[in-house]
């Protein structure tokens, strides 16, 4: 049997807590053949009903990885470009030179991405402007298909 295909892009939700964000960025990476990874402890079960929902009948479609933890998910892409998006600053999503193979990480909808991570890699730190200072932050699944379109307008077609 033959390896997957490399895909363009890979979305990473570390610690993820909520079933239909998940579920709505499995749809998304379906629909652009991105990698979905899923790194753990996760907050809800991968039978959760409102996952499956969100993600509808495309789950089949989805490229998905599973990850007990942070350190299992870098010892299988030790060399990987990351992006850790996070809504504490950094360059703005639009200004990334994207390349291929890229991935882009997600922290958990009350969290964010842990401390530790984000400070093992101070130069990495991405975020999404948003017009309101009323706004702390944009919800999981539309951040990841934000910045999934923003690199993929820059790749061009696959």
């Amino acid at each position: 049997m033959s390896a997957p295909p490399s895909p363009l892009l890979h979305v990473v939700f570390v610690a993820p807590e909520i079933p239909p964000n998940t579920g709505t960025t499995a749809r998304l990476c379906a629909a652009t053949e991105t990698r979905f990874h899923l790194v753990g402890p996760l907050g809800f079960s991968l039978e959760d009903r409102y996952l499956r929902r969100a993600g509808l009948d495309y789950w089949p479609h989805v490229d998905l990885c599973l990850h007990a933890d942070w350190t299992a998910y870098r010892s299988a892409y030790p060399e990987a470009a990351l992006y850790l998006f996070t809504a504490r600053g950094g360059r703005p999503h639009t200004e990334i030179a994207y390349r291929a193979g890229d991935h882009l990480i997600f922290g958990g909808e009350t969290r964010g991405l842990p401390p530790d991570l984000l400070a093992e890699h101070p130069d990495r730190h991405v975020t999404i402007s948003m017009a309101s200072r009323a706004v702390r932050s944009l919800n999981l699944a539309n951040a990841a298909a934000v910045a999934v379109y923003e690199a993929l307008r820059q790749l061009g077609p696959a």
